[in-house]
């Protein structure tokens, strides 16, 4: 199993749309916000999910843990967390934060793990996946795109 020490921060501002009528972001929300941590994490790891296809490997979610701690409101500024905490040639599982923070020009970024992520932690968890091709049969990431899977376990 492998273990990685950096987070990739993005920041997003919580849309009126995306809160329930308790005026709190419903919690489907927050697994979107998953999705775009990990889309940005690969497109600041220089690659998109566009060229990945078009490799001809998928990554479908196989698992999502989510536990809610605090809720986020309307026009709260949040930091998405998001790292690879194990990786295999078949498999990649994401560890996930949500976090609120008052900085509203924050800028997305790296932060290493002897650095304390920013703001208040209001959402916990992640997912896992599983490369297949176009098939849906597993995928050696390997074999198919040895550079990336290189990446995946120094990133």
């Amino acid at each position: 199993m492998l273990s990685h020490t950096s987070w990739y921060v993005h920041p997003l501002r919580v849309r009126y749309q995306e809160t329930d009528q308790m005026g709190v972001v419903f919690h489907g929300n927050y697994v979107t916000w998953f999705e775009i941590g990990r889309t940005e994490w690969i497109r600041n790891a220089g690659y998109t999910y566009k060229e990945i296809e078009g490799q001809g490997l998928l990554l479908p979610v196989v698992d999502l843990q989510c536990r809610y701690i605090l809720p986020a409101r309307y026009d709260d500024t949040v930091i998405v967390c998001t790292r690879i905490s194990a990786c295999t040639p078949v498999r990649v599982t994401f560890e996930s934060q949500v976090r609120r923070i008052s900085d509203m020009n924050f800028q997305a970024r790296e932060i290493a793990g002897n650095e304390q992520l920013p703001g208040e932690l209001l959402v916990e968890g992640g997912t896992k996946h599983v490369w297949v091709n176009a098939a849906w049969q597993p995928a050696r990431l390997n074999k198919v795109m040895p550079e990336l899977y290189n990446l995946l376990l120094t990133k």
